[in-house]
């Protein structure tokens, strides 16, 4: 099964999406997805593992996961302990941007998080309580539709984030990142994919990389990420695309090239295809978007 752009519209007037309180077994669960999007996802009970960029994390109570916008990802619930969880998306154009003389920004952790290649969280017992209480009172604002509400919302956002960053640096002063789970040879394919993505690569050069048989490869690639091996590089790619897009006034044939797309019109098929929208128009809308 291919990624999927996961539909959260910027059209929306209140972009952000709550998923409360939900159970999802490995048959409910999405193909892995991308989107422009931040997103956390707080574990209330249940256990699995989830795919994150290229690493694979263990799910249990009271884990949070931190996942910044254009990350691939994707939940692999337990079939006898289904994971229930929040799921919270929203668009940066949330968080408030302040004049005040701080180090600080509400999107640094999740920046921290992508910069570490490390996702997860266990939250202390007090960040636990703050996050159930504080996505109970999203989704009782959201439900209730008081004057305010969204306000609201953003309120609780901001101050959730504020709690996540101190207690997320606080973590990495006093331990050390643990290794995500997978094999050995999976973490040097992850890593060899993640460094090499706009080469020509194939699945026999993968193989022996990983020094493993073709078909072991493919198959326990599949079982570890949910797709397969090419389709994970395409998403690297395009992933790599859509920042440079947003972040760069490169020509568009300059950022295909560059992310590794042999033509220009494979490089436009491709990523409206996975994106729903034309590389320039990506582009248009996201300028039109930024915030500082």
């Amino acid at each position: 099964m291919k990624p999927i752009r996961k539909r959260l519209e910027t059209e929306l007037s209140f972009p952000f999406i709550l998923n409360f309180m939900d159970t999802k077994s490995p048959q409910l669960e999405l193909p892995d997805h991308v989107h422009d999007w931040y997103e956390l996802v707080y574990v209330h009970s249940g256990a699995g593992h989830f795919f994150i960029d290229h690493h694979l994390f263990d799910m249990n109570e009271g884990d949070l996961f931190i996942i910044p916008q254009n990350t691939i990802h994707r939940a692999f619930p337990d079939r006898e302990d289904p994971v229930t969880s929040t799921a919270l998306f929203f668009s940066p154009i949330l968080i408030q941007a302040m004049p005040i003389i701080e180090s600080f920004s509400f999107l640094q952790y999740f920046e921290q998080c992508r910069f570490d290649h490390y996702y997860k969280l266990e939250c202390s017992e007090l960040l636990k309580s703050m996050m159930v209480h504080s996505l109970t009172m999203m989704n009782d604002e959201l439900k209730g539709e008081k004057p305010g509400f969204r306000h609201a919302v953003i309120l609780i956002l901001h101050q959730m984030i504020v709690s996540i960053h101190r207690e997320g640096y606080e973590r990495r002063k006093q331990i050390e990142i643990q290794e995500a789970i997978s094999p050995d040879w999976m973490k040097n394919i992850l890593q060899y994919i993640d460094a090499n993505y706009a080469e020509e690569m194939s699945l026999e050069q993968l193989s022996e990389v990983a020094a493993v048989s073709t078909a072991h490869l493919s198959r326990r690639f599949k079982q570890l990420t949910g797709m397969n091996v090419i389709n994970y590089i395409v998403m690297k790619r395009i992933v790599h695309a859509k920042q440079r897009l947003m972040e760069s006034h490169d020509k568009v044939d300059t950022i295909a090239y560059a992310s590794g797309f042999e033509s220009l019109p494979h490089f436009h098929r491709t990523f409206k295809k996975i994106v729903g929208m034309t590389p320039a128009a990506y582009r248009r809308e996201h300028s039109a978007n930024t915030y500082k």
